[in-house]
Parts: structure tokens; sequence; C-alpha cells
């Protein structure tokens, strides 16, 4: 392979990966701060592809003014959501285990209403509309969907912004902290009553957004959601769980791995390779990547 076919080839998976990042850095948010392990996360990611492709082909609208449009509405639905479930749970569960368990069935209810409810409202079949597909040429003569670019470059600003907010701002020190101790947290007077709503609706936001982007360069359905949830799982126990930056790189190299290996061998075997990546992190590092817990 040439020097440029390499350069394409790591390219793509780059685009793939800065969506994997993204979405994981959501998930992350629930789990790493509140043990919510949120497997109808891509299902709403699937809501956020469907509003976005409904702005552009029945309303007429440019889809990129969805991306705040998807952000502040599936974030006050997820401080709806933890409100009237998760927050109930986190009351009348005994311990942490029991509330991990029950929160994990809650979230499957969540994921199948969803998805029925998408079904309903749009149909099963795959939609999609044209926008900026056209290639732009780039240096040294590699050339991709303008789409596609804009997808990498929005997903790598969003991530990057949300690890910024939470390392510099005092909100986020305080997200931080409770990540790291929750117990030593509410010791020193962080509100975790309101912290928890607001990380569980930022992180159902990012996926939104990732959903908006989505629409923009791929066909969309009620299905897609699953596959991006198992993903998300994957991404942030390679980066280890509370570990946003590790997130974002695990994200990235998953998306490179998934199209350095999928060129070289079949592209049904997409889901062996994240599979067998995630099976031997965790056989050499149980704990994650860049977590230095024992």
């Amino acid at each position: 392979m040439t020097a440029l076919a390499w350069f394409e080839l790591i390219a793509s998976g780059l685009i793939t990966g800065g969506v994997y990042a993204l979405v994981g850095l959501g998930l992350n948010l629930q789990y790493g701060l509140m043990r919510i392990l949120n497997i109808a996360h891509g299902e709403f990611l699937m809501l956020g592809a469907f509003l976005t492709w409904m702005a552009a082909t029945v309303w007429g609208l440019n889809p990129l003014w969805m991306i705040p449009v998807s952000f502040c509405g599936l974030m006050a639905l997820g401080i709806g959501i933890h409100r009237l479930t998760f927050k109930r749970l986190a009351a009348t569960s005994p311990d942490l285990d029991v509330f991990e368990a029950r929160g994990l069935m809650v979230a499957f209810g969540l994921m199948f209403l969803v998805q029925n409810f998408a079904q309903v409202v749009w149909g099963a079949d795959l939609r999609g509309y044209d926008f900026a597909a056209d290639p732009v040429r780039l240096p040294g003569g590699a050339q991709f969907a303008g789409n596609k670019l804009l997808l990498l470059v929005l997903s790598l600003l969003f991530s990057a912004a949300l690890i910024v907010v939470l390392r510099l701002t005092l909100w986020g020190k305080g997200v931080r902290a409770l990540m790291q101790s929750p117990a030593g947290a509410q010791l020193v007077g962080i509100d975790t009553q309101r912290l928890h709503p607001l990380m569980f609706g930022a992180g159902l936001g990012l996926s939104g957004v990732a959903g908006c982007l989505l629409s923009t360069a791929y066909t969309i359905s009620p299905s897609m959601g699953e596959p991006y949830t198992v993903t998300a799982l994957i991404v942030i126990t390679l980066g280890g769980f509370g570990h946003m930056g590790g997130a974002l790189f695990a994200g990235l190299a998953l998306g490179v791995i998934e199209a350095v290996g999928m060129h070289f061998t079949n592209p049904s075997l997409k889901s062996l390779l994240s599979y067998a990546v995630f099976i031997g992190a965790l056989l050499w590092k149980p704990n994650g990547l860049f977590n230095k817990r024992k």
C-alpha cells in the first residue's frame, strides 16, 4: 500500500472513531459518575438522528442547526428520566450493587420503549438525506466526503470541549471528585442531588449530538442505536471507567483498528475485531488502559 492509501485508511478509521469517542464519553459520564449502565444510550443517539432527519427533510432546516437543539432537548429529557426513575431507585436501593442491577433493568425497558416509539412514529425503513456530500481534496491528493470530514471535526471538538470543562471548571472538578470518591466529595459539600441528573442529561445530550452528526453522512433506522451502545461499552471499558481522556483515545483507536482490520480481512468481521480487542485489553488491563487502580 502507498502512503496515500494508508493515510486514507487511517483517516476513515478516525472518522468512525470520533463518533465512538463522543458516544463513549456520554456513557462514561453516566456510569463513571453514577454507576448507571445505560444500555439504552444508543437509542437516544437514534432519536437525535431522526430529529435531525425530520428537520432537514420536512422543515428544510440546515442539519447543523439541530446540534444545539438535539443536545438541549435530549439533555432535558435525560434530566426528566433521571428524576422519574434513577433518582427513585437510588433512594430505595439498599446498596450500590442493588442499584446497578435495578438500573440495568430500567435501562432495558427504556431501550425497548424508545426503539418501539421510533418504529411507530417513523417506521422501520432506512432514512437519509444529502448534506455536504461533495468530495473535499486534501493536500497530498487524499479526498473525503465533506460531511464525513465535518463529522470528524465536530466529534473531536465536542469531545475536547467536554474534557476541558471537566478539567478546568469548578463544576467539572466536582464531577471528577464524585467519580474518584463519592463519599469524600459529599463530605466536602458537593451537591450530588444536583450533579447527578445534570450529568445523566449531559450524557444523553452528547448521544443526541452524535446522532445528529451521523445522520448527515449515513443512513439511519430505529435499530441503529444498539451497535453504538455496545461500542460505547467497549470504549469506556478500554479507556477506564470515569477516565474521559482514555475514552477519547480508546474510541479513536478502536475506529482505526476496525478500519485497518476490515481492509486486510473482511468487512463482515468488524464486530469480531472489536470484541477481540475488547477481550484482549480486559485480560491485559482489567481496569482499563488508563486506569491506574490495581
